[in-house]
């Protein structure tokens, strides 16, 4: 048996539907994020994790609450898997963004905004370190975004930053599988669980900017 990590991205928010730049903003579930957290934890206790640690905003950490619920764990917090923070972008949508800052729009890069790469090192460095806790079958739930899930699952893969477009978001309340073999981290599975209705994604460029 291997260690493995599950990558859970949060509820559905409101401004999930309205397509908001969300970041480090501390924005709650709404009704249906509420409802896919449940659903996800009914399907994720399955696999009977042995570890459950979410980022510290609230949207991550009541969907990993809801799985804790049932799988009769406690849930740790740890900041470093916190969305990537998009400076002044927070709380605009794509629209706003262009129109203010069509050049930054572009490359998706907020002026004040924290850098790609170091989300992407941040929220890797973190899972290597939770995961250091297993025991050799130990399964841990991540809880935390979409882009900072899909960039620290390129990196703890070691794909190249060039590669990294070759790996799609994750829908709300979705998640991928990662074990870890004798040559490092593979990915098992990709954006499970999507439920059939349309889920707006933050790894749209309203959130990390690989369009």
């Amino acid at each position: 048996m291997s260690k493995r990590i599950v990558c859970l991205r949060h509820g559905q928010t409101l401004w999930n539907v309205e397509h908001r730049f969300q970041g480090h903003s501390d924005i709650p579930l709404d009704e249906t994020g509420i409802a896919q957290a449940a659903r996800a934890a009914s399907l994720l206790a399955s696999l009977r994790p042995t570890l459950i640690v979410s980022s510290d905003l609230q949207r991550a950490n009541d969907t990993a609450l809801a799985l804790g619920r049932v799988a009769g764990l406690e849930v740790g917090v740890d900041k470093d898997f916190r969305e990537r923070g998009g400076g002044q972008w927070e709380g605009l949508t794509r629209e706003e963004i262009a129109e203010r800052w069509p050049r930054e729009y572009v490359a998706w890069e907020a002026p004040d905004g924290e850098p790609v790469p170091d989300v992407a090192a941040r929220v890797a460095t973190a899972m290597r370190r939770w995961a250091a806790k297993l025991d050799d079958d130990g399964l841990l739930v991540v809880a935390s975004h979409g882009a900072a899930l899909r960039l620290g699952i390129c990196e703890l893969l070691g794909l190249p930053q060039e590669l990294w477009s070759a790996i799609g978001g994750l829908g709300n309340c979705s998640w991928s599988v990662l074990e870890q073999g004798r040559r490092g981290w593979r990915l098992l599975e990709h954006n499970a669980g999507t439920l059939p209705e349309p889920i707006s994604s933050d790894d749209s460029p309203d959130a990390e900017g690989r369009r």
